[in-house]
Formats: structure tokens, C-alpha cells, sequence
């Protein structure tokens, strides 16, 4: 008589999408797939073109052919792009700098115990919320050379007697665009700003508050140090919207009078779109990343010193 040894059936294997989607890591990565995907078709493969062809004499209707650095080296001596370079650091640092200090005093106001404190909140929000190309026409009637309102109070309550040229001089129209800016974005700053002032814990001020310490103290101190990490965030955000700002300027002053106002973005479409130059608009965009790439690497290794975002010092 036979006997027939009958084998376990073995498991089966798990493919290997399975241990993929069973993995932790596996799963962010196919949570984040989608976005990488979107991320590579409409940013890097633009941002790839744009690099290839600041490499090219391209013009509009016709390809172009390598050139190498021709266009970097006419840039390096083109006196309008340094113009454009200097109003850009110019108009980004006055505008981050009065946006953060506006901003935050701003937050520090609507993070008291006030009355109706939601509806100025809600309010507050308006300048950002409202469309870019909205908000700079009614910048350019208000600063318009003949109709301007604040022209018109100003000379009301004898002032001025006089309209003022806001847009047609240099001086003026660097001012009134970064005003425009300000006004902008003091709402992001705030409220990204009273978000962070709201999770530091009361009893931190309450303890300084017992242990003497006047209200400049308790900021200075307390509020400042806790806040650091909400800061380099926003400000960072703040200062990439700002360096590449176009829409103001472009409905604003089109980068006039005299090219007083041109920002590299703004000169990069005159140059590429408005001009049909595609390598040389291309290149002079090009020449923005480095200055948003410091502005980057700065928070992020900024944010990696633990003593620092703590609020002490290395």
C-alpha cells in the first residue's frame, strides 16, 4: 500500500505593488506620486525649457541654435538689466521689510482681546484675497498724474498745491509700486503671524509677567524667540511673491518711466514676449534663480539649527 505525502500549499508571494502599498514609505510615496507627477509636467519640464533656451538665439516663430553664453555675456554688459537687477533687490527688500514690521504689528494688535475681533480679521484679509490685476487698476487711478485722489486730499487741506506725478517720475513711481506691494501683502504676513502668536502658551508671558518683566521684556524675550521659526517661513514666502512680482508692475508703469520700475520679471517678458528676443528673455530669467535659491537655502538650513529655532543662539 502507497502512501501519497500531500505538501503544504506554499503563500502567496505578494507582488510587489502589494508590499509597496503595505510598506509605510511605500505609501507616502504613492500618495505623493500624484503631485510629483503634476510638479514635473508643468514646473520642471518648463523650467528645463526655459534653461535650454537662454542658450539659444530663439525668437518667436523660429527655434533658435546653440550659442552658448552669448546671451549671458550681452546681459553682463547691458546696462537696463543691471537697472533691473538694482530695482529688484531694492523693491524686494523695502517691501519684505515693510511687510514684516507692519505685519507683525498688525498681528500683535488682532491677537489682544479686542471687540469684533473676527471682522477685522475677515477684513484684513480683503487686500489679499482681491485679484492682483483688480487691486493695481485701482492703484493706478489713485496715483493717476491728473485724477489721483491722494493728490486731490492732499491739496484739499493745503498740502500740496500741485498734482503729484506718482507714476511719470522715477523717485515717485519706485515708491507708489512698492506701496501697492505693502499693501498687498501686509494681510499674509499678519495672519500667517497671529497663527504663530496664538500657539505660544499664556502662561510663558504670565511667568514673566510675575517675574517683573515690562511688555517690551515679555516680547523681546519671549514672543520674539517662540515666533523665529514662523518668521523665516513667512518671510521667505514673502520675499519669492516679491521678487518675482509682475502683474503690479506690468498694469501699474509697464517698468517706466525710463525703465525706473523694470524688474527682471518684467524685463523678461518685454525682452521674450513683447520683444520676440525668447533666448534673451529666457536668460534673463534664468539669471532670477539664483538670488530665490539663496533666499531658500537660507530658511531651510536657517530652520535646521535647533538652538536657533528655539529662539537662542549657536
Amino acid at each position: 500500500m502507497s502512501t501519497t505525502t500531500i505538501k503544504p500549499a506554499e503563500p502567496e508571494k505578494a507582488s510587489a505593488f502589494e508590499r509597496l502599498a503595505q510598506s509605510r514609505n511605500g505609501l507616502g510615496f504613492l500618495f505623493m506620486l500624484p503631485a510629483a507627477l503634476f510638479l514635473l509636467v508643468f514646473l520642471t519640464y518648463p523650467l528645463g525649457l526655459g534653461v535650454w533656451l537662454g542658450f539659444t538665439d530663439a525668437k518667436i516663430g523660429r527655434p533658435g541654435i546653440f550659442i552658448g553664453l552669448e546671451n549671458y555675456a550681452f546681459l553682463m554688459g547691458d546696462r537696463i538689466f543691471w537697472l533691473s537687477v538694482f530695482n529688484t533687490v531694492l523693491y524686494t527688500t523695502v517691501a519684505s521689510v515693510l511687510k514684516f514690521a507692519l505685519g507683525l504689528w498688525l498681528a500683535l494688535i488682532l491677537n489682544e482681546h479686542l471687540p469684533y475681533k473676527s471682522f477685522f480679521r475677515a477684513i484684513i484679509l480683503l487686500p489679499w484675497v482681491v485679484p492682483t490685476v483688480l487691486s493695481a487698476l485701482a492703484f493706478w487711478w489713485m496715483f493717476d498724474a491728473q485724477f489721483s485722489i491722494i493728490s486731490w486730499i492732499l491739496m484739499e487741506v493745503g498740502l500740496i498745491s500741485a498734482p503729484i506725478n506718482f507714476l511719470g517720475d522715477p523717485t515717485n513711481a519706485r515708491a507708489s509700486v512698492i506701496a501697492a506691494n505693502v499693501w498687498r501683502g501686509i494681510p499674509f504676513v499678519a495672519i500667517s503671524l497671529l497663527a504663530g502668536l496664538q500657539t505660544i502658551p499664556a502662561s510663558l508671558h504670565e511667568a514673566a509677567a510675575l517675574d517683573g518683566a515690562t511688555s517690551w521684556q515679555r516680547f523681546r524675550n519671549v514672543t520674539l524667540p517662540l515666533l523665529t521659526p514662523i518668521i523665516a517661513v513667512v518671510m521667505t514666502f514673502s520675499v519669492l511673491f516679491t521678487f518675482t512680482d509682475f502683474q503690479l508692475i506690468y498694469v501699474l508703469t509697464k517698468g517706466g518711466p525710463v525703465n525706473a520700475t523694470h524688474l527682471m520679471a518684467t524685463l523678461s517678458f518685454q525682452r521674450g514676449i513683447s520683444g520676440g528676443q525668447l533666448g534673451e528673455g529666457a536668460a534673463i530669467a534664468v539669471a532670477m534663480i539664483p538670488f530665490l535659491l539663496a533666499a531658500i537655502l537660507f530658511s531651510f538650513f536657517g530652520l535646521q539649527r535647533r538652538k536657533w529655532q528655539q529662539g537662542g543662539s549657536d
